[in-house]
């Protein structure tokens, strides 16, 4: 059982310190009417008060319900909020994408991100990150996209265990109880596209990587062949996404 008061307070802390470091007192987020995004919107207004600006980034391919739930959260915790469209710059390229859906889904994740940066450089604020452990592990991400980011509050929280922290910090109901999303395309499901709920993927995790246990332990404790080798292949190739990139030592 997480002490969610524990780990609410050692966040705070650590938002308070690293905004500090930076020279900053201002910070702004891209907020998707998502769990994660909604659960960092929550501890940043405790920590900036009016400090803090959430911003929506919808797309046309967008649901109307991610912008509402995302605004209700808003209402709720008197959080200041943009509505940024990225469409009409979606549109102006998108034919070069050939109804490619994870293309799209990539190049919408990098233009909200620049979006967010140029309205951080006109706060003159920082960008936090929202992506989880879970997503973090798996390279669930777009890298210069939504993993892109100067701190990041729930980095070390799975997905699966977030939902008990948004129902502890009072995330609204509607975002709490939504299946995960990354709301890149009409009826895109980010545990589809994972092939495995994120209550089975975390439990693996917590296996493999925080107790570091071996692949006879793994089929020990009730996981297949095939997702042991699956989730270890993709953990070990997005490694790169959780690094700076590489620079040759000469």
């Amino acid at each position: 059982m997480n002490d969610w008061k524990k780990i609410k307070q050692k966040l705070i802390n650590f938002l308070e310190l690293e905004v500090k470091n930076t020279g900053h007192e201002k910070v702004v987020l891209g907020l998707s009417g998502g769990l994660d995004s909604a659960v960092v919107a929550v501890l940043c207004k405790e920590v900036f008060k009016d400090s803090l600006l959430c911003i929506l980034l919808p797309s046309q391919f967008s649901s109307k319900a991610s912008v509402d739930d995302a605004i209700e959260l808003c209402e709720k915790f008197d959080i200041k909020y943009e509505i940024v469209s990225i469409e009409p710059m979606l549109i102006s390229y998108i034919n070069n994408m050939q109804n490619d859906n994870l293309r799209i889904g990539n190049f919408s994740a990098r233009l909200r991100m620049s979006v967010l940066y140029d309205i951080s450089a006109r706060e003159r604020s920082i960008v936090v990150g929202t992506s989880n452990k879970s997503e973090l592990l798996l390279g669930y991400g777009t890298i210069y996209g939504d993993l892109a980011c100067a701190i990041n509050p729930i980095g070390n929280i799975y997905k699966s265990d977030l939902f008990d922290f948004a129902k502890f910090l009072g995330v609204t109901e509607s975002i709490v109880n939504k299946a995960p999303s990354a709301d890149f395309y009409e009826g895109q499901s980010d545990e589809s596209d994972l092939g495995y709920t994120y209550s089975r993927i975390d439990e693996f995790l917590k296996a493999f990587v925080d107790n570091n246990s071996s692949k006879d332990e793994l089929l020990k404790l009730g996981f297949e062949e095939e997702m042991i080798e699956k989730i270890i292949k993709r953990v070990k190739i997005n490694s790169f996404k959780r690094e700076l990139p590489k620079i040759a030592q000469i």
